[in-house]
């Protein structure tokens, strides 16, 4: 008996050459400085329409390296890179922050001493901080003003802390019983705002 021809369905169906398809370059590393302004998320989109970033950094592909409150005014960084990004914002590298802050009350040697040693938050104590009253600093204007109570007098502190927590700076204040009024974040490790307006912003050396 003749077998039947092989059908042509079971020869195995010819497969194009592989092509090697080029990855595109990786962007290079980027680094921003901006002078955040009062009242604006540190965030590039809001579904309720409040100013964030994309009002003032149209730049694409880079994201916020650490958060400042909305409350908050001063330097933010931004970056396309993510390990920098990592370094800047993790606290475990204890990268230092300098703020200028305007507390209600005249600071007594006993609170800056507190709050250099570290100070107890509802979430456990903080790190010990670099305290020291300053002379009122020039700044911009903020818009709008600071609402002040004439029978109380104010003074302004620079402080330095190593960590990250949330409204850090305002419950450390608030603990040893100066409430924070204004807060202006000045320097983030070797940056500085270093002459920008609110609202402005420069390229620097993502170098750490």
């Amino acid at each position: 008996m003749s077998r039947p021809p092989r059908s042509a369905s079971r020869r195995p169906a010819s497969r194009p050459a592989p092509r090697r398809v080029a990855k595109a370059p990786p962007a290079q590393p980027r680094l921003i400085l901006l002078n955040k302004p009062f009242d604006v998320l540190t965030q590039f989109n809001d579904s309720e329409g409040r100013a964030t970033l994309k009002d003032f950094v149209e730049v694409t592909g880079v994201y916020p390296a650490g958060r400042l409150d909305r409350d908050s005014e001063g330097l933010l960084l931004l970056t396309n890179d993510g390990r920098l990004q990592a370094r800047i914002a993790d606290p475990r590298h204890k990268l230092p922050k300098t703020y200028w802050v305007q507390v209600e009350g005249e600071p007594s040697d006993e609170q800056l001493e507190q709050l250099r040693k570290g100070v107890q938050l509802n979430d456990g104590p903080t790190l010990p901080a670099e305290a020291r009253r300053l002379d009122e600093p020039q700044l911009w204007e903020r818009n709008p003003p600071v609402r002040f109570r004439k029978s109380v007098p104010t003074a302004w502190l620079e402080l330095v802390i190593r960590e990250g927590r949330n409204r850090q700076v305002r419950r450390m204040t608030a603990a040893v019983g100066l409430p924070t009024l204004r807060l202006v974040r000045v320097r983030i490790g070797p940056w500085s705002l270093d002459g920008l307006q609110p609202g402005q912003w420069r390229d620097v050396s993502p170098d750490l």
